[in-house]
């Protein structure tokens, strides 16, 4: 499938802000079953961006803009080619040994409610069926409700409440495999929906979980499927916080107010017949 993304981000500030350094994880690597055809990424006024990748292999780039500062526009977009590959990760940079994704993290804390949860799976002798098992069980658990974004929230509290967004369920996976001592980790991309609904508030969120002699296998706890030509991966972490498209510092008060818009369809060079 070939798809085109348009990704926007918008700050807004109460007061001037006299400098900004933001670290964006926006821009996805080509690899099997996904190919970046172009990639660009736009600033509405003079800025400078410095491009490297992080301990984790993303592809990343510095932001830095001087005040002062009241509004500011990142615009992403461009085109990939995907592959189903059933949701095996292959051809893709991984400096790290799967076994860095056993750690925990504040937002993947485990509690005892995920810690039981994780161990109905222990019947299943095979490592990948408790994988699918725990992508349908969270979904079995858990409503998904837009309204319920909180990006401090643990795992452990989100499981707790019995709903939340894509961000929450991801987190309730990875702590639930660590819990079964299997490695996983959170990415952040994007999602053509089926359905038509192409405009969407927020980039998509999922886990993936090492399975050995397999590798690292995606899980969307949200759609309880594995990720498709549907999908496009742009960032992984161990957890929401290493992994988000936008992060940063700024200098000056007041208030921020952030405006996101996502826009996932099929290019238009592409039959839809």
């Amino acid at each position: 499938m070939r798809l085109s993304i348009h990704h926007r981000t918008t700050y807004r500030y109460s007061q001037p802000q006299a400098r900004l350094i933001q670290l964006l994880r926006m821009t996805p690597s080509s690899h099997v079953g996904q190919h970046v055809v172009d990639w660009r990424i736009d600033v509405d006024r003079d800025a400078r961006l410095r491009y490297r990748r992080d301990g984790f292999g993303n592809e990343t780039a510095m932001l830095y803009v001087e005040g002062p500062v009241r509004e500011i526009t990142l615009i992403v977009q461009g085109e990939i080619l995907t592959e189903d590959t059933a949701g095996i990760v292959q051809g893709a940079n991984e400096p790290l040994s799967p076994l860095v994704f056993l750690r925990g993290t504040p937002l993947t804390e485990t509690g005892p409610d995920i810690t039981a949860f994780a161990q109905e799976m222990l019947g299943l002798a095979d490592p990948l069926e408790r994988a699918h098992a725990l992508n349908r069980g969270i979904g079995e658990r858990m409503r998904f409700d837009t309204g319920a974004m909180d990006v401090e929230r643990s795992a452990a509290d989100a499981f707790a409440a019995g709903h939340g967004v894509c961000q929450d369920m991801t987190h309730v996976f990875i702590a639930a495999a660590r819990a079964l001592h299997m490695p996983a980790r959170y990415v952040s991309g994007h999602l053509f929906r089926r359905d038509g609904a192409s405009d969407q508030p927020a980039a998509h969120a999922w886990a993936e979980a090492y399975i050995d002699g397999i590798g690292w296998v995606g899980f969307d706890p949200a759609n309880a499927i594995c990720p498709d030509d549907a999908y496009v991966r742009v960032a992984i972490g161990l957890d929401y916080r290493e992994a988000a498209p936008v992060s940063g510092a700024r200098t000056g008060g007041g208030l921020e107010t952030l405006d996101v818009g996502v826009h996932v369809g099929r290019a238009q060079t592409q039959s839809q017949g």
